[in-house]
């Protein structure tokens, strides 16, 4: 039996049917997918499996997830709490001239956080306690850090990339990028906490791609985890900053509002938000038929898995060739679905030839249910700076500089940071990745310096003036 499904949570003798000996897209979680858009069935995740010991291997495309990520039958009761730890080496690692690993030393981390849903969750991450003093005023400080979209599979977890920077086999192409931030944020004292998000990484479920709940929800206990880690040098008095840019904007963004209610015992003194697609109804537009298509394949799994109403609609509305995608993706990393995916338009997944937008559009409770991913709505925890560059039409540049706007009118201290370069070509990812590296060392000033206690100068004054 697949980890990501356990025969306790097989309702429908259609998901249960599917033999031991089929592929891995087809016979691990990525089922409850499967069950969902062929035969309309409600599947409750809930639950967890028992123990590694009971499951057999996950292989996703071609790559054993380690028995690590395989969740317990039971969890903590307290948010981030740790349910088990292991050291880890770093990919990129070299040894230090007094026998400490730089950039630092791993562990590999599953905690516990509540879904949206209101479920307990394991999410599985990596710790890093930095070899770098941290010269700056203060304890040393914790970024808790969001990973960008790095794909559905199991074997895309961050935690896995800063492992295998670089995975090629005949399946499963995975480039570990968010490491550059990473080792940048190492390389000023600062430790570092790295979320899988919920579902990737731990086998019990599909990954729920741009979930806000999930995502704030599981970057706020990875602070919270971080500080239990034997050995780690942080503690629940050191400062802690959130990081992420495009799906890991989304992240940081979404932690940030969700931290005064959620977790106010996470003392976040700021949040870079790159590229946040805080508006996923435009997000979706931007999306689709670009490069990073397959990236839309992953939401509406996600969301269908999710949310009964989003749910509803993908069964009523995707067509076969849609399903099959869907399916396919859902074992997917970012370069997998680059070249398998890219530039398809959502048109060619629907019944009706719309595309997916128009679809949940067309349904008021599907885009009430989309909307409620909108990040905005609240007021963030300390200071935010949020960066955009300006051509960005992947995730498109105006919803990200709304969603500074709606912060700055309800009175939050905000950077606005837009990131002015030539437009690098449509819809190829360049307008969306290129910010991501030319604002890098500015955004990760900006958050040393909150993490040294130096007052944040909100700029919303100037958002009429700004692009």
């Amino acid at each position: 039996m697949s980890r990501k499904l356990s025969p306790s949570r097989v309702t429908s003798p259609a998901s249960a049917s599917v033999e031991p000996s089929t592929p891995r897209a087809t016979r691990t979680g990525r089922r409850v997918l499967a069950g969902v858009v062929t035969s309309g069935v409600c599947l409750c995740l809930a639950t967890v499996p028992a123990s590694a010991a009971d499951v057999p291997p996950v292989v996703s495309r071609g790559v054993t997830i380690p028995a690590f990520y395989t969740p317990p039958a039971e969890l903590p009761a307290a948010n981030g709490a740790l349910v088990r730890t292991e050291p880890m080496s770093l990919g990129l690692a070299i040894p230090g001239l007094d026998g400490r690993p730089m950039p630092g030393t791993a562990t590999r981390l599953m905690y516990r956080s509540t879904d949206s849903a209101g479920q307990p969750v394991a999410v599985t991450g990596t710790y890093i306690e930095p070899s770098a003093a941290w010269t700056k005023s203060g304890p040393r400080p914790l970024v808790a850090v969001a990973s960008g979209t790095m794909g559905q599979g199991d074997q895309c977890a961050p935690s896995l990339a800063l492992e295998h920077p670089l995975t090629l086999t005949g399946d499963t192409v995975s480039v570990g990028y968010e490491a550059l931030a990473v080792y940048r944020i190492l390389a000023t004292g600062a430790a570092v906490v790295l979320t899988d998000y919920v579902g990737l990484g731990a086998t019990d479920r599909l990954h729920t791609y741009a979930n806000r709940l999930d995502q704030g929800h599981a970057l706020l206990d990875a602070a919270r985890a971080a500080r239990k880690v034997p050995g780690a040098s942080v503690t629940a008095a050191s400062p802690t900053g959130l990081y992420g840019y495009s799906q890991g904007g989304g992240a940081a963004a979404s932690a940030a509002e969700l931290q005064p209610g959620y977790a106010p015992d996470v003392p976040v003194v700021g949040t870079y938000a790159g590229a946040p697609p805080a508006d996923l109804t435009s997000t979706m537009k931007g999306i689709d038929g670009s490069a990073l298509a397959g990236a839309l394949a992953w939401s509406v799994s996600g969301f269908a898995q999710a949310d009964p109403d989003l749910r509803a609609v993908v069964e009523a509305n995707i067509n076969d060739t849609g399903k099959a995608a869907l399916k396919d993706a859902s074992t997917m990393c970012v370069g997998d679905a680059l070249l398998g995916y890219g530039f398809t338009k959502s048109s060619k997944w629907t019944v009706s030839g719309k595309s997916v937008a128009e679809v949940i559009a067309a349904d008021p409770a599907a885009q009430q249910a989309l909307d409620k991913q909108r990040i905005g709505n609240l007021t963030p925890a300390g200071p935010v700076r949020v960066a955009t560059g300006v051509h960005d039409d992947i995730v498109p540049h105006a919803q990200a500089r709304q969603l500074a706007v709606d912060w700055c009118r309800k009175g939050a201290n905000v950077t606005y940071e837009p990131v002015i370069l030539p437009n690098l070509g449509d819809k190829i990812l360049t307008n969306h990745l290129v910010p991501l590296i030319t604002d890098q060392g500015n955004a990760i000033d900006w958050l040393s310096d909150r993490l040294s206690g130096k007052p944040a100068v909100s700029d919303c004054w100037s958002m009429p003036l700004q692009p």
